[in-house]
């Protein structure tokens, strides 16, 4: 038995996706290269970004599908997910982003996935680890440059770098940093950071701390500047077909996952009733509405009510009434035909209309990230 609400997504359009950011990368550092303009001229690679169930659109099939598509290294949120992958079959490189003070370091080791040292005291705990195996860990460095997370402070890194970096058994592999405001242009904080970054990459020189490669560009610093592309950019948004807000692109991409239902039932409803939980929307004229089997469970956002749309034969039909744990209703009065049964496309593409995870959040006041991460586990994937 399968639920009318399912989530499809497209293992094509996300191999078209990486293979149209690195287009973009190649095209844009050979221009770097022949105008003699900052920015790289040579392209970076790319580090996939498949934390949060990739962008929730299920983890272990997008790794495989972008390993296949040539990703050379996949970045997970902790250790949990990486093991995850690695149980999967993931082969490539496996950086973690995350803290490791309350996971259980030995996956690090008996899974071969490379931790970020964020803290003094995850380098202690990994170099007693590896030392306990004989064994050298390789491990990327997390620069503190002014998101007041996790890292070592840009401007401290004298006092607290040296015991890390003569730890007999880690390896210093890359160095990278995370930008809090790229996708506000106006914002000062970018510059800022950028600017620390390429200070404390300076630092590291002067502690010997030896080659290492740099990366520090999500989806949106990648669009905004290319002096921040280094050695490898982390797209994550981009990879599934959106563009962080309010940023834009030339790139061909493709919305990854598409989210669909099926209506129950057709009602009408007579001037002056109310709909749904606590009588949010009251008919002022005679109202057909579609009952929907899709809610916050799903992890539809309750503040689409009376502010989003779907999309029923072809046009745009306003949700009105709450959006309730496993329904919601939408308007079709002006809509001809409207039977059980018929497809509403939620997220995705209905004729010639489409509504995408950007278009969603703009209405609710929140961010495309948000839309994805948050579908249900209830959700079936389908994925072709």
């Amino acid at each position: 038995m399968v639920r009318c609400t399912t989530a499809r997504v497209d293992l094509g359009a996300l191999e078209s996706n990486f293979k149209a950011i690195d287009a973009y990368l190649a095209n844009e550092s050979g221009l770097n290269r022949s105008a003699g303009r900052g920015g790289p001229a040579i392209a970076p690679g790319t580090i996939a970004v498949v934390k949060a169930n990739a962008y929730g659109h299920g983890a272990r099939r997008v790794a495989a599908a972008l390993e296949t598509a040539g990703a050379t290294m996949l970045a997970v949120a902790d250790i949990e997910e990486g093991v995850d992958l690695r149980t999967s079959g993931i082969r490539v490189p496996i950086l973690v982003f995350g803290a490791l003070s309350v996971s259980d370091l030995d996956g690090v080791f008996d899974f071969d996935l490379t931790p970020t040292i964020s803290s003094p005291a995850a380098g202690h705990a990994l170099q007693s680890g590896a030392a306990k195996r004989g064994a050298t860990l390789r491990y990327h460095l997390k620069i503190d440059t002014g998101m007041n997370r996790l890292g070592f402070r840009h401007d401290n890194l004298h006092r607290t770098l040296p015991e890390l970096l003569d730890s007999a058994n880690l390896a210093l592999e890359a160095v990278h940093t995370h930008f809090g405001t790229a996708d506000e242009p106006g914002h000062t904080l970018f510059e800022m950071q950028r600017t620390r970054f390429e200070t404390a990459c300076r630092t590291l020189d002067e502690l010997g701390a030896g080659p290492r490669v740099r990366h520090a560009a999500n989806s949106a610093a990648l669009l905004r500047d290319s002096r921040v592309w280094f050695d490898f950019v982390r797209p994550g948004l981009l990879l599934y077909g959106l563009v962080p807000a309010p940023l834009g692109s030339t790139m061909p991409l493709k919305p990854v996952m598409s989210l669909t239902s099926r209506i129950v039932a057709v009602k009408g409803v007579r001037v002056g009733e109310t709909v749904g939980y606590g009588g949010r929307f009251t008919a002022d004229r005679p109202v057909t509405l579609a009952v929907i089997p899709a809610g916050y469970a799903d992890g539809l956002d309750r503040r689409l009510g009376d502010h989003g749309f779907v999309l029923v034969r072809g046009r745009r039909a306003k949700i009105v009434g709450a959006v309730s744990m496993d329904m919601l209703t939408a308007d079709v009065t002006d809509i001809e035909g409207v039977g059980t049964g018929d497809e509403v496309v939620l997220l995705g593409m209905q004729g010639d209309k489409a509504i995408d995870a950007r278009e969603m959040a703009d209405w609710i006041g929140t961010i495309p990230y948000e839309i994805l991460c948050r579908l249900g586990s209830r959700v079936e994937r389908y994925y072709v």
